[in-house]
């Protein structure tokens, strides 16, 4: 069942996605060779605590972390552990938050300075999928036209392997609603987009194979060939007048400006 939020609960969903962002904003400042995912971990939930929040992700469905947060061949689900991030690290960072009732979730992967150029054009090519997701995010169209949007570019661009066994989702008073939300498809196919709909649209793309494992902490998922994977979310509204973006990574980008030891895309 789909649970069409009215305009005062998307501004309520808009103040949690903002607390998202910032707090990824936050996490972004600290990152740095040397510093460890735990340690990261514990100022996330401190900071999503400050303002009011609650760590939307610890403690659902026994996850035990403020942050998913996945190294390199990690697609997405990875746990913060005592792992010391070098300058060879790529990091997707994925937060939610509990605010007023309603969830945020969002997501943006992080290089430090030392990761190859191909993988800078990973995070590229799957940073440009979501907006371009996003613009189909309009009443009329279908999931399908989101789903063919990213893939079909991801897939234009190289051959990149687009996740199949994790999608996107709606998303309000409950982490994950319908419709769910895949990275591939077809134009004109699913669930048809009304205004009022709220959805979290997630490209994870790997720089390999499509091809997934589960890691033996039954929670983190990597890829089959242990090459890199890239994720990046926003949580956005369909509104009559179209699209409408409740995640704001211009928080983050700054963040990042600031931050020499991570590179800019």
């Amino acid at each position: 069942m789909v649970f069409y939020k009215t305009d005062e609960e998307i501004e309520l969903l808009r103040e949690s996605n903002i607390l998202v962002s910032k707090t990824l904003a936050h996490v972004a400042g600290l990152l740095k060779v040397g510093i460890t995912g735990k340690i990261i971990d514990k100022a996330a939930e401190e900071f999503i605590r400050d303002h009011g929040g609650v760590p939307g992700f610890k403690g659902y469905r026994g996850f035990p972390a403020t942050l998913c947060l996945s190294k390199n061949s990690e697609v997405v689900h990875g746990i913060p552990d005592d792992h010391v991030f070098t300058e060879n690290d790529l990091l997707s960072v994925d937060c939610g938050v509990i605010l007023n009732g309603f969830y945020g979730d969002s997501a943006y992967s992080f290089a430090f300075k030392n990761v190859p150029e191909e993988v800078h054009e990973l995070m590229r090519v799957t940073k440009k999928s979501l907006y371009l997701g996003i613009e189909k995010c309009i009443p009329g169209n279908r999931i399908g036209d989101i789903s063919f949007a990213i893939q079909h570019f991801c897939e234009r661009e190289n051959p990149y392997g687009i996740v199949r066994e994790l999608v996107g989702h709606g998303i309000g008073r409950n982490l994950h609603e319908d419709p769910e939300v895949p990275n591939f498809g077809q134009k004109g196919k699913g669930p048809m987009l009304k205004s009022g709909m709220v959805i979290a649209i997630e490209p994870m793309v790997n720089l390999g194979d499509r091809r997934v494992k589960q890691g033996n902490d039954g929670w983190t998922i990597l890829t089959r060939d242990s090459k890199p994977s890239v994720h990046f979310e926003h949580s956005v509204a369909v509104r009559d007048f179209g699209y409408d973006i409740l995640s704001d990574h211009s928080y983050i980008e700054i963040s990042m400006k600031n931050n020499s030891e991570i590179h800019f895309i």
